[in-house]
């Protein structure tokens, strides 16, 4: 028996389990505390990985050589992009490269040391693992074409914003170990550069940028794009870029940004900045399997979740098969940290198969929670619950389903959702206004029989979607039966597709809905509200309920109204 308890201790904070060379839990804390993208110490997720555990943990892999605490909060996200051009600023950032930054990183690793002993993890039970190093772990070991022990190379790529002084590299995966061969560093960040974008449009950055891309098919954005395009240039290989002479790092370029974009329509911002990562992406791609001869390729990275880009990606020729990690963002370094360890131990890691590593919704926590409800709620046991969401479904009611085990990461999976009709527009409107109160433009997306995927949308190349990691064009002709389900400007969807032996239960209600109305497709949305974490108890899930305007919930066993 073999353990690795792997922590990610900084933005959107995170535990993992992987024991045996298999993925056993992967947890975000935000689930627990209710706190969006909560981070420094993941005290209940460590707690619940320790329990699984029975405390005989090999070795404890942390994400990232250094972390900086307490610097995870909006608030706190949003005056450091703000503050980014000014010169105290950027004499902090001269700084950084002096002895008075070194001892400044020796006093972070000092109180991270402390938070984490605060949880039971002592300085001399832990390996730290390199941020990108950890994000390429998780998308090699885990891809579906199981070839981390084999001959057979793959190249891995990660890019976010930042994470170890880096924001992009390249590496060969081959029997079991990655061999870095190109890295960019985090001032010549195209993440962080789509994130002060984000911030000059008044979102938050770290948080908001899904946001941006689902504005950006409403506007043109050539002439943004071209503007972005010309700060950087690549290497002569290719595989790396840089900013060109004379253009400011990415921790000093917000006021570039705002005179870039001053006379800007905010649609056309939103267009550009996302053609441009579409474009730097693609060539980057392009350029490293020109360089390696390898085709197949894995990724992930907080850019990675950029699904528009995702599929410029899979549309190129050159790339012959495709894996983005699932929520692969920095959440997801928990994971990587633990499999890279396991790896290193000698372990064969497992492929990811279904990713639903969160608690289950018991019996007991079920009626618990509605009878705390009290009068409000009317509640039956139903032998068949998914047979009674999916009449429920046909006849046009919208319903939240919490059941087993709860998904890991950003999107949700089936089990901690909000279904509705995909072919309604009226029902996307009163989901949106009433229960999601999302901005007006971001669309809605589907779960759908994975058998019956291509009968709605093309895929450019055999690629399987169950972790709404890709964005598909929809069929002009099916377009009708799942509006609600795509963009409503440029009918692309990001879609998960359901395998029966990933989740029965789920796969079983998109059965009896598809026998009730000949489609095999449902409208598919997290359970929350704006701005909070996805429900993850029965007693999180009572609350939202009644906090919402929603007037069905299936729970478990429980079908559940609300009274008069």
């Amino acid at each position: 028996m073999s353990a690795f308890l792997g922590i990610h201790d900084g933005h959107n904070a995170s535990a993992a389990l992987v024991r045996n060379g298999r993925l056993e839990l992967a947890l975000q804390e935000e689930r627990l505390s209710r706190v969006k993208n909560q981070g420094d110490a993941p005290s209940g997720a460590v707690s619940i990985a320790w329990r699984m555990a029975s405390g005989d943990v090999d070795k404890v892999a942390l994400n990232g050589l250094y972390m900086n605490y307490g610097q995870w909060r909006r608030d706190t996200i949003v005056a450091d992009y703000e503050a980014s051009s000014t010169l105290l600023s950027r004499c902090k950032q001269y700084l950084k490269k002096t002895a008075a930054d070194r001892a400044y990183q020796r006093w972070k690793t000092r109180s991270r040391s402390r938070a984490l002993s605060h949880i039971g993890i002592e300085p001399d039970e832990t390996v730290t693992v390199e941020h990108h190093l950890a994000h390429a772990a998780a998308a090699y070991y885990t891809a579906p074409w199981g070839s981390s022990r084999s001959n057979e190379r793959a190249l891995v790529f990660t890019c976010d914003g930042s994470g170890d002084r880096l924001s992009a590299t390249v590496s060969i995966g081959r029997r079991g170990s990655l061999e870095r061969i190109a890295e960019t560093s985090e001032h010549d960040s195209i993440g962080r550069l789509y994130a002060l974008v984000t911030r000059q449009m008044a979102m938050a950055p770290l948080e908001h940028e899904y946001k941006v891309m689902g504005l950006a098919p409403y506007g043109s954005g050539a002439c943004v794009a071209k503007k972005l395009i010309d700060l950087f240039e690549f290497a002569p290989n290719g595989m790396t870029w840089r900013r060109k002479s004379g253009v400011p790092s990415m921790y000093s370029a917000y006021d570039l940004v705002r005179r870039l974009l001053s006379s800007e329509r905010f649609d056309s911002a939103a267009a550009g900045v996302q053609k441009f990562i579409e474009h730097m992406l693609t060539e980057w791609v392009r350029n490293a399997i020109r360089e390696t001869g390898i085709g197949k390729i894995a990724c992930s990275g907080g850019v990675f979740m950029n699904v528009k880009a995702n599929l410029a990606v899979l549309e190129l020729p050159e790339v012959e098969e495709m894996f983005v990690f699932p929520s692969c963002g920095d959440e997801s370094n928990s994971i990587g940290a633990a499999c890279l360890l396991a790896a290193q131990a000698g372990e064969t890691i497992q492929a990811l198969g279904p990713i639903y590593f969160g608690g289950p919704i018991t019996e007991a926590e079920a009626e618990s929670a509605l009878a705390a409800a009290g009068q409000r709620l009317k509640i039956s046991f139903k032998n068949d619950i998914e047979r009674t969401a999916a009449e429920a479904l046909a006849s046009g009611q919208i319903v939240a389903r919490v059941s087993g085990a709860a998904e890991f990461g950003a999107r949700a999976l089936g089990n901690r959702s909000i279904l509705a009709r995909a072919d309604s527009l009226e029902l996307a409107r009163a989901l949106n206004q009433t229960i999601k109160r999302r901005d007006f433009w971001m669309p809605f997306a589907p779960s759908v029989l994975a058998e019956r995927a291509q009968v709605y949308y093309d895929k450019p190349k055999p690629a399987a979607s169950p972790y709404m990691m890709l964005t598909f064009r929809s069929r002009p002709e099916r377009r009708a039966v799942f509006c609600a389900a795509q963009h409503p400007c440029d009918f692309t969807t990001r879609s998960h597709e359901v395998i029966e032996h990933h989740n029965p239960a789920y796969y079983r209600l998109l059965k009896e809905f598809e026998a009730r109305t000949g489609e095999g497709i449902l409208l598919n949305t997290s359970f929350n509200l704006h701005g909070e974490p996805m429900v993850y108890s029965a007693a999180d899930a009572v609350d939202v309920f009644l906090r919402s305007g929603l007037q069905c919930m299936a729970l478990g066993n429980w079908w559940v109204e609300k009274t008069a």
